[in-house]
């Protein structure tokens, strides 16, 4: 019954909207040629918008009976129009609009300070239109950090970039994408592509940067080069060269042999060609990393393990073939209603590190930096643990707490 009153009260604000009566405000949108003048009420606007608010403020009606006058030069007619449908009537269908004018509508929403608005738009890109926005990511980003209103954007943007980068280099507008995202997508340890693929969508945006330049680099001038060696000079750092074959170098590279630092040329040659065709400088190569797997974490209010846990680690027999390493992956997984005591007597049970059982040191160590990629909710007993790793150390690390764990934390 309620929503019915409400659809009414909606129906009814519309259409004193639409009234040529009573109105008290005039709206001047747009700028020329394409201006339009919308009539409005003063109390309705300042209500439902305070930046409307604050230039009625400052232009308060005067008792003549003239007409309090607002411009808005930054947004055009046909988006005001719906703004000023939504801010009488609280409604919008954005399903009936094109993709871009919802950015229009959004941006236009954001300057008139209608922030629940602003949130509703966002959420409704993200739910209904990720692949568009993957195709027009330059769009998407660029309107995004535009200002600190368009979280949800922000963030969609960031978790793009860290978790599916290929798809960039994908989008329609991958050439105009700017240098600094590039950079970003190919310094990432996670990028999930081959190296000749990073190398050739980086030459590739390096050619939509000088649309003069053809793709066959055999028939480059030296100027040519030159352009191309400029455009790319700070994202050439970034690949990982040493990642490919002596084959790829040859084929891929090698034609664009001018634009690379000469000693970095050099050191490229001498590395490859004392190669097999396929084979890779391993030591000297530094592999991209795939995305760490987590196994399957049970919920928090039943700590019992998994039957599809597993510690993804070649060293994981220590764990594995303890008697009770059932129940201490309850521990690790059951700790947030832990208290600190309970958590220290059950320290001697989590990793039995005394003399007649423990392993290596080294391979305790890894042990313990797979737990904390496990969950970090158990360093608290990793620090218990590297109080004892003091106690058994090996001579000369005695004391010392690892640089791989020391890293992790």
């Amino acid at each position: 019954m309620d929503s019915e009153f409400l659809q009414k009260l909606s129906q009814n604000l519309i259409e004193i909207l639409d009234d040529d009566e009573y109105y008290d405000t005039i709206i001047e949108v747009g700028n020329d040629p394409y201006v339009k003048i919308f009539r409005a009420h003063m109390v309705i606007l300042g209500y439902r918008s305070s930046y409307l608010r604050r230039i009625l403020s400052t232009n308060k009606k005067k008792n003549d009976g003239t007409l309090v006058q607002i411009k808005l030069p930054n947004i055009s007619p046909d988006i005001f129009q719906i703004i000023l449908r939504y801010i009488y009537g609280g409604k919008i269908s954005l399903e009936d609009y094109d993709n871009l004018d919802i950015i229009k509508i959004l941006i236009a929403a954001n300057e008139l300070n209608l922030q629940e608005l602003v949130i509703h738009i966002q959420s409704f890109l993200t739910g209904n239109k990720a692949d568009w926005m993957e195709q027009n990511f330059n769009l998407i980003y660029q309107t995004s950090f535009e200002n600190n209103s368009f979280l949800e954007l922000q963030k969609y943007c960031t978790d793009l970039i860290s978790k599916a980068p290929d798809k960039l280099f994908k989008s329609q507008d991958f050439s105009l994408i700017p240098e600094k995202i590039i950079i970003s997508l190919i310094q990432s340890d996670y990028l999930q592509m081959s190296e000749t693929q990073v190398w050739e969508n980086v030459v590739k945006w390096g050619l939509a940067q000088n649309p003069g330049l053809s793709s066959d680099p055999s028939i480059y001038s030296k100027e040519d080069f030159s352009s191309l060696k400029n455009t790319l000079q700070k994202c050439i750092p970034f690949i990982r060269f040493y990642n490919l074959t002596s084959k790829e170098f040859l084929d891929y590279v090698l034609p664009y042999r001018e634009i690379l630092p000469e000693e970095l040329y050099m050191d490229l040659l001498k590395t490859f060609l004392s190669l097999n065709p396929n084979s890779k400088p391993t030591h000297k190569s530094s592999p991209r990393i795939p995305p760490p797997l987590l196994p399957h974490r049970p919920s928090y209010s039943n700590p019992k393990p998994s039957s599809q846990s597993t510690i993804p680690h070649s060293r994981s027999s220590y764990l594995r073939n303890k008697k009770k390493s059932a129940k201490q992956y309850g521990t690790i997984y059951g700790t947030r209603k832990k208290t600190f005591n309970d958590m220290n007597m059950q320290s001697e049970d989590l990793i039995d590190m005394s003399e007649s059982n423990h392993q290596d040191y080294q391979e305790i160590v890894d042990e313990v930096v797979v737990l904390i990629n496990f969950d970090r909710i158990i360093l608290v007993q990793l620090f218990l643990v590297v109080q004892r790793m003091r106690n058994y150390g090996r001579s000369g690390d005695r004391n010392r707490v690892p640089d791989s764990i020391v890293s992790i934390l």
